[in-house]
């Protein structure tokens, strides 16, 4: 189930609220709980089980060690990070190493080894980050644990941010799982309401346009692909995977807030970067501060010698794109940014101060997009051949038409990348998402969004178009 489904946001959502605001705030958390349990088990009904499972034996094991000093500390937390990185390695892993390991066997001469595919347990990547941030937090005395373990169970499966993240650190909401008086406002069920259907709008009135033509275009052979058709696809791809993302994570910090919670901002404008580095610092920020709080950090941080700093980079995004998924595209992608972190530092960054603010976001977006032709297709011969397609200088015509729609959908999405590029329509942004606002900007923008909520859904159901990128990481 997804948010920009009907289902959702006819029944589930709706029904969901209803009786979470009737209900004592004493049951509120077994509620949320409950229906977290239904949101997931409607998609990996198999893989529940298994989840609550992995929750409660990490729930005590992080309990002990909270109770313990010395070795045993560090002998408990290792087990929880271990539990949890086993996971994932497996089922998300297992495929991707043994196809290696028999493509290996084949060059050699030898038979490849027999393997029952592992079916992809939904949402494990971002769960599992949650749930090495609770015992890690806890083993640095960040915060104590939770008393119940239904609290836990919560906390990692609550289902706003259980697909697609943000990635909500422990420290971050703990004591909002305890105690959410202080957000449960009407103010922020209104700003709530209105911020999920900005994210809503994003990802079915934008992300979902381009998408559609965006798939025809990467499946397009080798002789029926163009250089105007292969830039046009990756462009469209980049704001297709920025609005999609973006959306949902807009989606689930509104319904986070509609219910006390404060999740953390996950996006901001990355493409009117002027590096990769401010890049990371934009785009899919919990990801990247997670990297960087419990992996950067831990290897040593800028506190090592140069070259090592270096080599920390580029393991850090390595891991970060094998994050994403298990093929070589991802950890091309990853090493790909890692390689332009490391050049900001060595003169890349002295060069664009040099040159400008606005060459340097196009010079950035300009490698970001190479990125994503990595990120998007299917092999690494694919994407080879998709870059040879977009400097190739092939310009002869094409039977393939893309509508004024797209076109249109095309700009609205530019303009809405890059006008963050003013610092004052930034800073406007900011207050327009804040939850703290006037009366009657309030009304006007909680009217306005009861009409694109109207839009959104008409379309929706007008359409069979409704992928979610991410949801299969």
């Amino acid at each position: 189930m997804v948010f920009s489904s009907s289902l959702f946001l006819l029944y589930f959502f709706p029904l969901f609220l209803i009786i979470y605001f009737l209900l004592p705030e004493k049951i509120r958390n077994i509620f949320i709980l409950l229906a977290s349990i239904i949101f997931y088990a409607w998609g990996a009904p198999k893989f529940i089980f298994i989840v609550l499972v992995s929750i409660a034996v990490d729930f005590y094991i992080v309990r002990r060690l909270y109770k313990c000093e010395g070795k045993k500390r560090l002998l408990l937390v290792s087990a929880s990070i271990l539990l949890n990185i086993g996971m994932l390695a497996y089922f998300k892993y297992a495929n991707f190493f043994i196809e290696n390991f028999n493509y290996l066997l084949n060059v050699i001469g030898f038979q490849s080894v027999r393997w029952t595919e592992v079916i992809l347990p939904i949402g494990i990547s971002f769960f599992t980050f949650q749930k090495i941030t609770y015992s890690v937090d806890v083993y640095r005395n960040v915060h104590r644990p939770l008393k119940h373990v239904t609290d836990y169970a919560m906390y990692i499966l609550m289902f706003p941010q259980l697909i697609a993240g943000p990635i909500v650190r422990f420290n971050e909401i703990a004591d909002q799982i305890e105690d959410r008086k202080k957000f449960e406002t009407i103010d922020n069920r209104l700003t709530g309401f209105v911020r999920f259907v900005i994210g809503l709008s994003k990802k079915v009135l934008i992300a979902n346009v381009l998408g559609e033509q965006v798939d025809i275009i990467f499946s397009l052979d080798q002789s029926g692909l163009t250089t105007p058709l292969a830039w046009i696809g990756v462009i469209a791809y980049a704001f297709q995977i920025y609005f999609d993302f973006s959306g949902y994570s807009d989606m689930a910090i509104g319904i986070g807030r509609m219910i006390g919670f404060k999740f953390p901002e996950n996006f901001n404008n990355p493409y009117i970067s002027q590096s990769i580095t401010e890049f990371w610092r934009r785009w899919h920020m919990t990801l990247g501060r997670f990297m960087k709080d419990y992996l950067y950090i831990p290897l040593g941080g800028n506190r090592v010698p140069t070259a090592r700093l270096y080599f920390n980079l580029w393991v850090v995004f390595a891991i970060s794109g094998l994050w994403h998924g298990a093929a070589w595209t991802f950890m091309i992608w990853g090493i790909f940014h890692g390689l332009f972190l490391v050049l900001d530092r060595i003169f890349l960054l002295k060069f664009y101060k040099k040159i400008g603010k606005l060459p340097s976001t196009i010079i950035t977006f300009f490698i970001v997009l190479i990125g994503w032709v990595f990120f998007r297709s299917d092999t690494l011969q694919d994407a080879l051949i998709f870059l040879d397609k977009m400097f190739s200088l092939d310009f002869r015509q094409t039977e393939y038409y893309l509508d004024s729609k797209f076109f249109w959908i095309m700009g609205v999405a530019i303009f809405f990348s890059f006008w963050g590029f003013s610092r004052k329509i930034e800073t406007w942004q900011e207050k327009a998402l804040s939850s703290v606002q006037k009366n009657r900007t309030l009304i006007i923008m909680f009217v306005l969004s009861i009409l694109f909520f109207i839009i959104s859904l008409s379309s929706i159901t007008s359409s069979g178009f409704n992928p979610f990128i991410y949801f299969r990481f």
